[in-house]
């Protein structure tokens, strides 16, 4: 029992009725939310072997994956696959869960500057269904690297994640041309439940308002932007943009989502690190949202967690 839990027992065990209230409602949402399926998305800005071989810098990443069932990477440069094993190795010894990974070839138009996509998932809680990489040179210097994946604890049960770390300069046309991707992959899987996620640049100088009229995924209300323009997705003062960026399609897949758990994670603050610790990993912040679960949410609260509960509840039913 660590010493958040010790200060929960010691609230619940509080004689003033409403704190005892407070208790279980706050109580009641960790279970909820412990139990929800995360998938995360995060712009690693150069993820090489040099950044792998820095403790503090993948123990650091290690946290933030961690808490993801699957998680999006960007901007790898690991083309021999060593620093995502590191990574990997990393993620294995830090938790009770078995993470794999699934990549993409390296991407773009310059040998200075091709990268992958990464999806890094928990094998106990979702399982990888397919891959397949869209190919067109002229509508992305990044194509994406699509993915399908099946859950069954998950209110959705299959759906398909589109990566796209988009060219700045481009990235009103690439984040147009996803509405191409959607149509073949959708067709392919024949499975509509798609997101799309990661670094689109969507924001600021690279994509406008007036923009939003060229862009299908904007126009067409199928789609809905779950990261709102006015959130800041980068790590420093300097910046205030929405760069990163998800999106669903489909009333079905959106009823799936947790209300409102589409948000920057700001781990600066909850690992209380200084911002140059937070640069070492990459100048953006993951993203992140909560689909919710297909079974009722105290069958899989922690033990610790359904104590507390009945502890109160004596108290205050």
């Amino acid at each position: 029992m660590d010493l958040k839990d010790l200060e929960l027992w010691r609230y619940s065990q509080s004689e003033d009725p409403t704190m005892r209230w407070f208790c279980l409602i706050f109580m009641l949402s960790i279970c909820r939310a412990a139990q929800d399926f995360r998938i995360c998305s995060y712009n690693v800005q150069n993820f090489n072997m040099q950044k792998a071989s820095n403790y503090k810098l993948i123990h650091t990443l290690t946290r933030v994956v961690s808490r993801c069932d699957v998680c999006l990477l960007q901007h790898v440069v690991d083309s021999d696959g060593k620093a995502v094993n590191k990574l990997l190795a990393a993620l294995n010894r830090y938790d009770d869960f078995t993470y794999k990974a699934v990549s993409s070839q390296s991407l773009g138009n310059s040998p200075g500057d091709m990268q992958q996509y990464v999806f890094i998932y928990r094998t106990e809680t979702v399982n990888l269904t397919g891959q397949h990489q869209y190919s067109s040179k002229q509508s992305f210097v990044r194509e994406p690297f699509v993915v399908q994946f099946q859950s069954n604890r998950t209110a959705i049960k299959e759906f398909v994640l589109v990566p796209l770390h988009s060219e700045p300069s481009k990235a009103v046309h690439e984040i147009d041309r996803l509405y191409d991707v959607f149509q073949e992959v959708s067709k392919k899987w024949n499975n509509k439940n798609v997101m799309f996620l990661g670094d689109f640049h969507a924001s600021c100088a690279y994509v406008t308002r007036s923009d939003r009229k060229k862009i299908r995924l904007f126009k067409n209300p199928n789609f809905s932007w779950l990261i709102g323009d006015k959130v800041d997705t980068t790590v420093t003062d300097d910046t205030n943009c929405a760069y990163d960026r998800i999106v669903v399609h489909g009333e079905p897949f959106l009823k799936a989502i947790r209300p409102f758990s589409a948000q920057v994670f700001n781990f600066a603050k909850d690992f209380k690190l200084s911002q140059t610790r937070v640069l070492e990993v990459s100048d953006h912040f993951p993203i992140e949202v909560r689909l919710k679960s297909s079974a009722p949410f105290l069958l899989q609260a922690s033990p610790l967690l359904l104590l507390l509960l009945s502890v109160i509840g004596q108290f205050v039913l």
